[in-house]
């Protein structure tokens, strides 16, 4: 058998052993404007979407796009080393700096490139760094480049701040990270924050939050004994594209420097941030608010105190994930089943992720149809 064989049996014989596994998974064509659309053929209502304030369809967010595609064309051409900074991502940048009340902010072209770029160049000899075992593969990614880096590594189990303290306190370091979602993405549950900045405090680390699901949070209060580095998303919250750092300008100047997903991609298309740009700006707003307010009234017909949008609905078993997402969608309400290797073996669900693009109707309709689930012997763990 040549090379070229050997290959095509291997792509084979992987692609058997997840379909053996029940693990076999395709994109879904969604064709959709907002939370409503059409899947495979079904007209549906969305509640699978990050969009958590419906602002990837909203007039003023849409016609900043356009009005940059306009003047500066459909992509930046370059990284921003070389040709693609446009002034749009300089203006993009200092409201997110304004936005997440830090000295400075930096715009990557996804939130994913943004926590590879900043913990991969944090890492090093002589660096441990702390991570919440629940933690986004991006950050799981990011703190493998830093291994490799030569940074020292630990998993924290999730949100045990007790642990996280033993992690911190023991010697062989010179320099410690704490780095964690602030909301996490599968749970929708978060972290402490005063009580994990006085840890940090404590064992002088810095810490860096992953702000991408923290919709309904609050923006992190600075504290002068912890260096806080927010990371966060601009395709969810703000319904664009893109992420960012914010923190202090000199660590904002060293990734430009020093981070390869900044220097050595394509920036962030001028639509996008202007985009981005022009969802900032509701965000801090006025009508900002009355958004976190409905998302937040939507939420609480769901699950009532839940800190965040995303509900989950533990079914355990992947069969019963599958099955009552099934049933879900016969009723034109799209929520998706999650099973592992996304979520642990047997921990399958349901993710509910609300926005406030919905309306009371159609959350109306999903509390109902999560009723009847339940009334047919449907037993869940919610939150």
């Amino acid at each position: 058998m040549n090379d070229s064989g050997r290959w095509s049996q291997w792509f084979r014989d992987r692609a058997a052993g997840i379909v053996a596994a029940g693990q076999w998974r395709a994109p879904r064509r969604f064709d959709a404007f907002g939370p409503t659309g059409t899947l495979d053929g079904r007209e549906v209502v969305s509640f699978a979407s990050n969009d958590y304030l419906g602002l990837s369809s909203h007039p003023t967010v849409m016609a900043a796009a356009v009005d940059a595609i306009g003047r500066w064309g459909t992509g930046a051409t370059a990284s921003r080393l070389v040709v693609g900074s446009r002034p749009v991502h300089h203006d993009l940048e200092r409201a997110v700096a304004e936005w997440r009340d830090t000295d400075s902010a930096i715009v990557f072209p996804t939130g994913y490139a943004a926590n590879v770029g900043l913990l991969s160049t944090l890492g090093g000899h002589g660096v441990r760094i702390a991570s919440d075992e629940l933690n986004h593969a991006s950050i799981i990614d990011g703190c493998r480049m830093a291994r490799a880096n030569g940074a020292e590594l630990q998993a924290y189990p999730h949100l045990d701040l007790d642990a996280l303290d033993a992690c911190l306190a023991a010697p062989g370091c010179d320099r410690r990270i704490v780095v964690t979602d602030s909301v996490f993405s599968m749970d929708g549950d978060g972290i402490d924050l005063p009580a994990l900045l006085e840890v940090c405090g404590r064992h002088d680390a810095l810490l860096v939050l992953d702000e991408a699901h923290a919709v309904l949070e609050p923006t992190p209060e600075t504290d002068d004994d912890v260096i806080v580095v927010q990371v966060g998303t601009l395709s969810k919250t703000t319904g664009s594209l893109g992420g960012f750092v914010a923190g202090p300008t000199a660590l904002t100047e060293l990734l430009v420097n020093l981070a390869r997903p900044y220097i050595f991609t394509t920036a962030l298309s001028p639509a996008d941030a202007a985009a981005a740009l022009a969802a900032v700006d509701i965000i801090r707003s006025p009508e900002g608010d009355g958004l976190r307010r409905r998302l937040r009234a939507h939420v609480d017909r769901i699950h009532p105190g839940h800190r965040s949008p995303i509900v989950p609905v533990v079914l355990g078993a992947e069969a019963h994930a599958i099955a009552a997402s099934h049933r879900l969608l016969e009723r034109g309400l799209f929520v998706p089943a999650i099973r592992p290797p996304t979520v642990p073996v047997g921990t399958s669900r349901l993710r509910i992720a609300l926005s406030a693009a919905h309306t009371d109707e159609q959350v109306a309709a999903l509390a109902g149809a999560l009723d009847d689930l339940r009334q047919d012997g449907l037993e869940e763990v919610v939150g």
